[in-house]
């Protein structure tokens, strides 16, 4: 199999678009995004 630079690189973004939707999807599960809400609200109820 010839694999030129431009497949490599290919094969490279297709996998770091995978990942990043992998995480997007992991953190806004049902039963994560009521702690996400949570830790979003928290930044802005602390008294300064």
């Amino acid at each position: 199999m010839n694999m030129d630079i431009n497949l490599i690189r290919t094969l490279v973004t297709v996998a770091a678009l995978g990942a990043f939707l992998a995480i997007v999807v992991w953190a806004y599960l049902p039963h994560r995004r009521e702690k996400l809400d949570a830790q979003a609200q928290s930044i802005l109820r602390e008294d300064r």
